[in-house]
């Protein structure tokens, strides 16, 4: 029986973050759960190109796999995935921020925002088995000009260190090269 196994993978886009931590999640050799927390537009709203996106990332996970879609109740799906002797891959917390902060019906974030990240930092404290959580490193560069886009970067920079700081793993993906941040004799130096 494995209790929590928590690794957080981040990097920037196109990195190869999601494609490593797929191949972590085949390479544990248990039942694989895949937590999506893309929202897809529809009608008016519909990008050719995300949906382009969406559409490689299905391509290439195996079939057997297990899919759920979170764009927003990420803490309910993974206390509903995550049991010992299973492995969970949530990609991404980069885009279910964007559908707390940035809700496609609303100039203003969701009322509820603070309280679903504490509710998804308690899912992963409280999380059985092999949890790999996916996201972005966008604080890279300057200081964005707008409002509503530093609140974004700083929230996912506040959540990134957040989770890092509860996985027993963390690891930067680069250039499809993974560099381990964080390994589990590490972890209690946290």
């Amino acid at each position: 029986m494995i209790s929590r196994d928590l690794t957080f993978i981040v990097g920037g886009a196109r990195s190869g973050k999601s494609a490593y931590a797929e191949r972590l999640a085949a390479g544990s050799g248990l039942p694989v759960t895949y937590i999506a927390t893309a929202a897809v537009p529809a009608g008016a709203h519909a990008d050719a190109e995300f949906a382009t996106r969406i559409g490689h990332h299905r391509a290439r996970r195996p079939g057997h796999w297990g899919l759920v879609e979170a764009p927003l109740d990420l803490a309910e799906a993974l206390d509903a995935a995550a049991q010992p002797d299973h492995c969970v891959l949530i990609d991404c917390l980069t885009l279910w921020l964007a559908n707390l902060l940035c809700p496609p019906d609303s100039e203003s974030p969701r009322p509820d925002w603070r309280a679903r990240l504490d509710a998804f930092a308690a899912a992963c404290e409280r999380a059985r088995g092999i949890v790999l959580v996916v996201s972005n490193e966008i604080g890279m560069g300057v200081v964005p000009m707008g409002a509503a886009t530093r609140l974004y970067v700083d929230e996912l920079g506040r959540l990134n260190q957040r989770i890092a700081a509860l996985a027993d793993r963390a690891t930067l993906v680069a250039a499809g090269l993974p560099l381990v941040l964080k390994a589990p004799h590490q972890a209690s130096r946290s």
